[in-house]
């Protein structure tokens, strides 16, 4: 689970590429201790996304958070078909086979395509309908824009973002990466490799993890061999939040959704953009198996005669989770490892906080978990030693944060959590 932002009823405010990992992660742990709603849901954009999910604010992992796996939250495919009346491009509604796509070489680096030439471009490649409420954001390495979209069957939101990654890196693979369905509730989500060498993830999923609301958001999710990527977000409502459904399901089925995500345009934008100052120089070259495994660790440190029930990959090394049973219920634990957290540690830790005698401060922490899931407790311990080092673990009274209690506390007392959090294995993951 995430740390909590300060207003998640404007989480959806566009600020998709000025937050990268490092970034989200801090902004997100100054909010640790607010008091706000829909916790699991920023848990499962930060998994799902932070990796991905560009097209909205990417919200990681910064304390009992879900994985962020860069994420919200990344199929077959299709070409885009004839063109229809009005100039808008007409797509089949079919299962979609795999594209064949022109590669994309890289050109010099661009100026981002303005949010008004984001809607305009948009509104050429939709099927027939009308476009209203545009609006769209532009920084110095990418673009954003949406429209409330009506093909008369009720209105849709829909969302695109460009930008472009280090291609090779850690950041590019994830975003096409599917979600851990511990964290995010969603019908189908495929991975496919293009023939240009392009990677597309097509997700249905739902605006709450546990899609307690209805709203419905589908997301496909680009990376080019150069970088660019590009994400297109529909809803089956005219708002992400707050806004009623309006249809039964988002207005561009897979095909639709395939053809107007690998749109000449989109690629041929981003491929231009310049890449971010703040992102890897180079391929990413971590082994698949980092030095210390968060889940392998996290399992080293668990009390002994505890079942373990599943466990996260082992091949992230910020993040890791393991789900225990005693004979009493599955419980949730997690644990986020964040180096160099130095320059918010006031914001993180107040007077209150516990320092023990190496100087790292430790803050205790029991609240509910989501207000959807029924009787579901969180739990968490927040450390932060003199090197910025910031250990958080969480653990949940149920076998995942999105569903109800198992049992009536989670399996770990906090004495074993801090016990945990503390312990001085971390400082070899470094």
């Amino acid at each position: 689970m995430p740390v909590a932002d300060h207003d998640h009823d404007h989480d959806h405010e566009p600020d998709p590429f000025e937050e990268r990992f490092a970034d989200a992660l801090r902004n997100t742990g100054t909010a640790f201790g607010a008091d706000g709603t829909d916790r699991q849901d920023l848990a499962a954009r930060g998994e799902a996304h932070g990796r991905r999910m560009r097209s909205r604010r990417r919200v990681a992992v910064a304390g009992t958070a879900a994985a962020v796996a860069l994420v919200g939250l990344g199929g077959a495919l299709l070409l885009p078909g004839g063109q229809g009346g009005g100039g808008r491009q007409q797509t089949a509604a079919a299962s979609p086979p795999s594209p064949s796509l022109s590669p994309s070489a890289p050109t010099a680096p661009q100026a981002p395509m303005s949010a008004d030439d984001i809607v305009r471009t948009l509104e050429k490649l939709l099927p027939e309908g009308g476009i209203s409420s545009e609006g769209g954001h532009v920084t110095d390495h990418g673009s954003y824009a949406g429209a409330v979209y009506d093909d008369g069957r009720g209105k849709a939101a829909i969302t695109v973002s460009l930008d472009r990654v280090q291609p090779g890196s850690r950041e590019a693979r994830q975003i096409t990466q599917c979600p851990d369905k511990l964290f995010v509730a969603y019908d189908a989500c495929t991975t496919t490799k293009l023939s240009d060498g392009s990677v597309l993830m097509l997700l249905k999923g739902y605006e709450y993890p546990n899609s307690r609301s209805g709203t419905k958001r589908w997301t496909a999710e680009l990376v080019t061999p150069a970088g660019g990527h590009v994400g297109v977000q529909e809803w089956n409502a005219a708002a992400e939040k707050g806004s009623p459904v309006t249809r039964k399901q988002p207005p561009l089925d897979l095909g639709q959704l395939t053809a107007l995500v690998t749109a000449h345009e989109w690629r041929t934008a981003a491929d231009a953009m310049p890449l971010d100052k703040r992102s890897p120089a180079g391929p990413d070259t971590t082994p698949a198996t980092p030095r210390g495994s968060i889940s392998a660790t996290l399992t080293a440190l668990v009390p002994d005669g505890l079942k373990i029930v599943s466990k996260s990959p082992p091949d992230d090394d910020q993040f890791g989770y393991l789900v225990l049973d005693d004979g009493r219920g599955r419980s949730l634990v997690q644990v986020n490892v964040q180096p160099g957290m130095q320059d918010v540690e006031d914001q993180l830790f107040g007077s209150d906080a516990k320092v023990l005698p190496d100087g790292t401060k430790v803050a205790l922490r029991k609240q509910s978990g989501d207000k959807g899931i029924s009787g579901i407790v969180w739990w968490s311990v927040d450390t932060i030693r003199p090197d910025g080092l910031r250990v958080v673990i969480s653990a949940f009274n149920s076998g995942a944060q999105n569903t109800p209690a198992t049992r009536e506390e989670p399996v770990l007392t906090m004495e074993q959590m801090e016990a945990i959090a503390t312990d001085r294995t971390w400082l070899t993951l470094g």
